[in-house]
């Protein structure tokens, strides 16, 4: 009989609950730093599929849920447009809604809205012709020369309550229409900011950056009062433009949630942490990195900050997953690229604890966005995510519940090559050629410090031989450990070897493999399929893109 554990103790309470409540609105919740989903009372792990931008129409919707279905998602990210929903300026047509909570229902399939409205990627592409052609009414920002950039600004009192109405008669068609909750969470706006200029710079701007920092901010940064340019020297521009954006942003958020209380969260168009350039050449006043603690100060309606990543390589990757994963902010994958090279980050993000994750362009309507995605779009482009998506998809809340309240690592293959550096100058010596494989191995082993264990990660290894590391072709990758207690782990991978050593603490003791156990969640409890001895361990454990999910029990001993 299997021990009960503190983990399946709380599998158990927080079945209790009662699925389905319309009364169990979506929440997010923290405790020691770390942030849980929870729909229907019970932990939520986002398998995300986001749709095309111009998916938002009942027409394509039988391009969308094939992929949905194919990928093992549970979760339909997809626009709705203000121009949809208001064509006429105060006539509002929700016939798209209608459709699409109906079919997200049949398949069983949660949706995460997307409102396009004053900002999309700088642009106001999807605000109704009404506001998007009349600069009067709805100004736009306007840049130091005097030039105007299409992009609405942030100071525009009618822009915003105009956007504001519309998004509350949203919330109202949500109150009203999905009392079980279909839709679990709804981003406001999407990677706002703006390219071309830091910051408007019309009369109007100009007033408000000369006139004093406002004190609420102030007060939530604990500095010294004075105008913009006083009080944040170079970073005026782009702090006074993410400020108002975000205000602006808010208030919005603040005017949904009063109607129905689903999380809401803002999307970015991330900065290159390493090599970020200046604002405007990224989307200045959008919450990067160097400006989250402004949006935190500027909108605590705002549940959650989630990057979208399109960088491929793991080092920039880790950085903004790291940046992102705040005790203050929980970590959602919201948007990243489909193609090969993006699947395996979702074990680094569910290592960091992330809520979920959500690969972009995940539908069949003839589009692509390559170079930031697949170049092609094929059954192929979605088994990338599908591989990985099937391991978690069956026991997701299991999954979710373990990464909350447990110490929790995700590592994903570090090296971002297709084996080229193989091929040797001719005149490459052997102290060369074996110092290059000695680099090579090094940057292809992961280290992880699990307390009394570590745990080794290597790629591209046979499973019966200790030869080094030489990485998968090409890079693909990943591996999730969860602790359960000092000695015990839920382990998975793929396309990894994992192998548990002891720490410093256990430096003068023996050591061993108690028991490998192969198994599954079903209702709660772990169901062992098979013991792992022998051969399966003697070389570590190795994982291929097949689906096993391991619980690893470690054992120390003393010998006279």
């Amino acid at each position: 009989m299997l021990k009960i554990s503190h983990w399946l103790i709380l599998v158990f309470i927080w079945s209790l609950s009662i699925p389905g409540n319309a009364e169990s609105i979506p929440q997010l919740i923290e405790k020691n730093g770390k942030h849980a989903f929870l729909v229907d009372d019970q932990p939520f792990l986002i398998l995300g599929a986001q749709a095309n931008n111009s998916s938002n129409y009942p027409a394509a919707l039988k391009d969308v849920w094939p992929s949905v279905k194919k990928m093992h998602a549970n979760t339909l990210s997809i626009p709705v447009a203000w121009e949809q929903i208001e064509p006429v300026e105060g006539q509002f047509d929700f016939s798209y809604l209608d459709v699409l909570l109906k079919e997200a229902r049949q398949h069983k399939v949660k949706v995460v809205l997307l409102w396009f409205a004053t900002w999309k990627n700088n642009a106001p592409h999807y605000a109704p012709a009404w506001v998007k052609l009349d600069n009067k009414r709805f100004p736009r920002v306007v840049k130091q020369d005097g030039d105007t950039l299409n992009s609405l600004s942030p100071l525009g009192k009618n822009t915003l309550q105009a956007d504001k109405k519309a998004f509350v008669e949203l919330m109202n068609y949500l109150q009203k229409k999905d009392k079980n909750h279909t839709v679990i969470m709804v981003q406001v706006q999407n990677e706002v900011g703006t390219y071309g200029a830091a910051r408007d710079y019309s009369a109007m701007a100009e007033s408000l950056f000369n006139a004093p920092v406002p004190d609420e901010l102030i007060q939530k940064l604990k500095l010294k009062s004075g105008n913009w340019q006083s009080v944040f020297g170079q970073d005026a521009d782009e702090f006074f433009h993410a400020y108002y954006i975000a205000k602006y942003c808010n208030e919005i958020t603040e005017a949904g949630k009063a109607v129905k209380n689903l999380p809401m969260y803002v999307n970015v168009a991330l900065r290159n942490p390493f090599n970020p350039g200046l604002p405007g050449q990224y989307s200045s006043g959008g919450a990067t990195d160097n400006v989250i603690h402004i949006w935190k100060a500027a909108a605590p309606a705002i549940d959650l900050i989630a990057p979208d990543i399109y960088f491929r390589d793991h080092k920039t990757v880790t950085k903004v997953l790291d940046l992102y994963a705040r005790a203050d902010n929980a970590l959602f994958v919201a948007e990243i690229g489909n193609d090969q090279p993006f699947a395996r980050y979702f074990y680094s993000t569910l290592g960091k604890s992330g809520i979920g994750f959500s690969p972009f362009g995940m539908d069949d309507t003839d589009y692509t966005n390559y170079p930031l995605g697949a170049k092609t779009y094929n059954d192929q482009t979605i088994e990338e995510f599908a591989q990985h998506y099937r391991v978690f998809a069956p026991a997701m809340r299991e999954w979710a519940k373990l990464i909350f309240e447990n110490n929790t690592w995700g590592v994903a293959e570090p090296l971002d090559t297709s084996g080229s550096e193989k091929i040797w100058n001719a005149e490459a010596t052997p102290e060369e050629k074996d110092q290059y494989n000695k680099d090579r191995a090094a940057a292809l082993t992961q280290n992880l410090d699990l307390g009394l264990w570590n745990a080794e990660v290597t790629y591209g290894r046979p499973m019966f031989w200790i030869a080094p590391p030489e990485g998968n072709t090409p890079a693909a990758g990943g591996a999730l450990i969860v602790q359960l207690s000092d000695n015990e782990y839920l382990v998975t991978a793929h396309k990894a070897r994992v192998e548990f050593k002891p720490s410093n603490e256990l430096a003068n003791k023996k050591f061993m493999i108690e028991r490998v156990e192969e198994g599954h969640f079903k209702n709660g409890k772990w169901i062992m399929e098979r013991v792992w001895n022998g051969d399966q361990t003697d070389w570590g454990m190795n994982f291929t893109a097949r689906v096993h999910i391991l619980k690893v029990k470690m054992a120390s001993y003393e010998t006279n």
